[in-house]
């Protein structure tokens, strides 16, 4: 069993909003907001036509799609929700944070909006975590993107160890009181480059050790979300195998590398578009956004 942290017992029971307003002139969105379940949920809608639903991973917000839903909102309804425990959205007490929670607060608000004949996009956690509410909602799916993310097992070493390491008594310590998840695999040197601005918008929304315990939760997941993998790998080609998708895969990550996950995703879906980005790596809504809309446009004209 992974060792609790020191100090997450507190950063779990408390409930708070993060007092933050980003720059309109890098983040020109209007905040919305829904009343989940769980908590109070932080999300943009910009644009009309078509909707499309952007899922982020860790340790990301809304504002990892702030370039993609610029160039899309002129045809499409763009909606980029921040999870509860990451963004903008509350850290209510007594939510696990697990990817079974997160999944369902997306279905609600999925939902809440009434949203039908919509596109979803995951990278990272959002694909399982946007597929799993899309699954149960697959006559409401027009079609699927999914860049640099798996919805079945994980079960390279390397990342199996990353999640072994991570969910250590002193790693969970360095994610809570460090904000090493943000300052070493987003914002370091083998991470995106981003002016100083967009790198403070992404620490300032996981500003203090209480607003991150959110984040010591998603490398135990690798491990721990296993029977929800499973399910997923199962019922995602089955509910929306047959759904016109898109891939478009940064083909320099080393977290979810082309060769071990294409041809898995080739499996899934029968109506497959594959992208490369040739020079993007992880992170590719900061890599190559223009790319990304650009394929968003021509696959689901």
């Amino acid at each position: 069993m992974d060792a609790e942290p020191k100090g997450a017992a507190t950063a779990q029971e408390e409930s708070a909003m993060i007092d933050f307003v980003p720059d309109p002139a890098l983040y020109p969105f209007t905040s919305r907001w829904f009343d989940s379940s769980a908590g109070r949920v932080h999300y943009i809608d910009e644009g009309t036509g078509p909707p499309i639903v952007f899922c982020h991973g860790s340790p990301t917000w809304s504002f990892l799609y702030r370039h993609i839903v610029k160039g899309l909102r002129g045809r499409y309804r763009c909606i980029a929700v921040d999870y509860l425990g990451f963004g903008l959205s509350e850290r209510p007490a007594g939510f696990g944070y697990t990817i079974a929670e997160h999944t369902a607060v997306l279905g609600e608000l999925i939902d809440h909006l009434r949203l039908d004949d919509f596109v979803l996009m995951g990278q990272d956690w959002g694909g399982p975590i946007g597929l799993g509410a899309a699954t149960t909602r697959a006559d409401r799916v027009r079609g699927i993107v999914l860049g640099n993310t798996a919805f079945w097992p994980i079960a390279r070493p390397v990342n199996r160890a990353f999640s072994v390491i991570m969910s250590s008594r002193p790693m969970q310590r360095r994610i809570l009181e460090q904000n090493l998840l943000v300052e070493q695999f987003l914002l370091g040197r083998t991470g995106p480059t981003l002016t100083t601005a967009e790198a403070d918008h992404y620490r300032m929304a996981q500003p203090t050790k209480e607003a991150r315990y959110g984040l010591t939760v998603m490398p135990r997941e690798i491990r721990a979300a296993r029977p929800l993998l499973e399910k997923l790998a199962e019922d995602v080609p089955a509910h929306l195998g047959d759904k016109p998708t898109l891939a478009i895969w940064g083909m320099r990550d080393m977290v979810f590398p082309p060769r071990a996950c294409i041809p898995r995703i080739r499996s899934a879906f029968a109506q497959l578009h594959v992208v490369e980005l040739r020079q993007a790596k992880h992170f590719i809504q900061e890599d190559a956004p223009e790319h990304i809309a650009a394929a968003i446009i021509q696959r689901f004209p």
